[in-house]
């Protein structure tokens, strides 16, 4: 099977393949109350996010979100096709944010697979950098961003736990 039609999930490192492009099934229409409480969760006092009537004279007819969270969406996006068998992220790199996105704004993104390479130090995964781009509803790209990741390879996935509920 060409590794463009097999499913997205459940893929491990040896699955990927340079120039595989996924469509990230989930989107999300973003509130008010996710900016404001993510703002303030994370300790960003900037006015731009959590006053409208800043944010008006600041230009905008309402306040964009907090980059820092449409970076955090559009990674959470990816996570369910791309990296349920991630071992951890690497890092984050040319993160670019072409334009703002704002509260009401439904996201999506997509990613591609831009290189792969085996892991020098742990022969259990291997390493997958993404490019990952996300757009609102009007088409217009409000950030894009390279995530490397070490990807388990196949035969070495941990277990993972599954506890039946105690009989009655």
């Amino acid at each position: 099977m060409n590794t463009n039609e097999m499913p997205w999930r459940d893929r491990c490192f040896e699955d990927f393949r340079v120039g595989d492009r996924c469509e990230h099934r989930l989107a999300r229409t973003v509130n008010g109350y996710d900016n404001t409480l993510f703002t303030l969760l994370t300790q960003n006092p900037a006015p731009l996010h959590l006053d409208h009537e800043y944010a008006r004279a600041a230009g905008f007819d309402k306040p964009p979100l907090n980059s820092t969270f449409t970076l955090a969406l559009v990674t959470g996006q990816s996570v369910a096709d791309l990296t349920p068998n991630v071992m951890t992220n690497l890092g984050w790199s040319e993160i670019r944010l072409p334009a703002p996105a704002f509260e009401g704004d439904t996201i999506y993104s997509d990613s591609t697979v831009a290189a792969l390479r085996d892991s020098a130090s742990r022969p259990a995964v291997g390493i997958v950098e993404l490019h990952t781009r996300g757009w609102n509803q009007a088409g217009t790209v409000v950030i894009e961003f390279r995530r490397t990741v070490l990807m388990y390879r196949r035969a070495h996935l941990p277990a993972r736990p599954r506890p039946r509920p105690q009989a009655r």
